[in-house]
């Protein structure tokens, strides 16, 4: 199976500006692509992971990606999907995240037989008024205007300064043919417009047909984006989002998604995946524990993947604590006249993010200690109970932490 029907089976695939072209290009040359990556944050996310894993696809078939760090895109920010402008980075907060970009990347990338491009070099250097001149001129402001990445935003307001984005990944994209013969600009269906942009650009300047491909958004059956919690972002950096928040994120997806997330995530077979998708009832938790295990085990390694699991089973299976189980430790300072508002201990633990939050959780049934139902939002815990043993907090039905003095 060619990597152009690997991708085109697992759903990967969302458009194409030339089908016949891109399918002939990689099955029959080595083809030079490249995916950007906006430096916004210091760790990658599980949005970034599903371009990740494209790129291994794409290497493994003996194509060559190249990394483009966002260092200068950061500087405007893409007003894709974003009801609001972007917050503004400092050029050196842009090039530590880019750093860090970099090295989560070599976890999944073959680095060796990549190339890692900042596309600040070249951005940040260029005069305005000859920008105006030699590339301004390719692009209708009308036909912009049309693009979603725009759309959603007219009516809140668009900045100018995002209005250029578009303008500049396009950019990135001519630079790139034009310094590494980059051929193929991948990304996800929300950078399709940004990409058709560059795809025409590197048509009215040098006469060449370059193309572009976007693959599939990761979102639940209903559109909703996957990969964000209440208390926000799944991140791959640990620090961030520990290995079990991890597993139990993937863990805990709806049984509609799950097939999906395997064949999207995953290096398993898709013959193995494919007769997964008869599976019903309990088959799809055991579907679920593969894929969190699988994704687990990428992101942190199988000695994190297999604490997560045995964790996961433990709380699952009989409600016990487990040594490898989220764990807060308080001190003496955590009480008040040696007791702790169960509010103030949901937000220590970091279970819900405000006490607002807390109390609507408590309202709403969703907060037991020990299997005990808390009903009381006022309810506190002794500091003598915490003496006597460690506590288990449970969240809804599959979120448990460990509460230790």
């Amino acid at each position: 199976m060619t990597v152009f029907e690997e991708l085109k089976r697992r759903g990967l695939i969302a458009q194409m500006t030339n089908e016949d072209k891109i399918k002939e290009m990689l099955e029959n040359e080595k083809v030079t692509f490249y995916i950007g990556f906006d430096a916004t944050a210091d760790s990658l996310h599980v949005g970034h992971f599903l371009q990740l894993i494209v790129i291994r696809h794409m290497q493994k078939a003996g194509h060559t990606p190249i990394l483009l760090l966002g260092t200068g895109t950061t500087m405007v920010g893409d007003p894709t999907g974003k009801t609001d402008m972007r917050p503004m980075l400092t050029r050196e907060a842009i090039n530590h995240n880019a750093d860090c970009f970099v090295q989560q990347m070599s976890q999944f990338v073959d680095m060796d037989h990549a190339i890692v491009e900042h596309n600040g070099d070249w951005l940040c250097e260029l005069n305005y008024l000859q920008l105006l001149r030699d590339v301004g001129a390719c692009f209708s402001v009308n036909k912009m205007l049309t693009a979603e990445c725009f759309k959603t935003r007219l009516e809140r307001g668009l900045s100018f300064l995002e209005f250029n984005y578009m303008i500049m990944q396009s950019y990135d994209f001519l630079h790139l043919f034009r310094a590494h013969n980059c051929r193929m600009e991948l990304g996800g269906d929300d950078q399709w417009s940004n990409i058709l942009g560059g795809v025409d650009l590197v048509r009215r300047k040098e006469q060449e047909e370059v193309c572009g491909m976007t693959f599939t958004l990761l979102t639940t059956k209903e559109g909703k984006k996957m990969g964000k919690t209440e208390n926000g972002a799944i991140w791959l950096n640990p620090e961030k989002t520990s290995p079990y928040d991890f597993f139990q994120y993937w863990r805990n997806v709806d049984d509609a998604d799950v097939i999906h997330c395997l064949k999207l995530l995953t290096f398993l077979p898709i013959e193995e995946i494919e007769a997964m998708e008869s599976w019903q009832g309990s088959e799809l938790n055991k579907a679920k524990e593969i894929l969190a295990y699988e994704l687990t085990k990428m992101v942190h390694s199988e000695e994190e993947a297999d604490k997560a699991l045995e964790a996961a089973r433990s709380v699952f299976g009989v409600g016990a604590a487990s040594a490898n189980m989220p764990t807060t430790q308080l001190a003496a300072a955590d009480f008040t006249d040696g007791q702790i508002a169960v509010l103030d201990l949901l937000v220590k633990t970091g279970l819900v993010p405000s006490k607002g939050e807390a109390r609507r959780l408590i309202q709403q049934g969703g907060v037991s200690i020990d299997d005990q139902k808390v009903t009381d939002v006022m309810a506190v815990l002794p500091l003598t109970e915490l003496e006597a043993g460690h506590k288990v907090i449970r969240k809804g039905k599959k979120v448990f932490h460990k509460v230790t003095l």
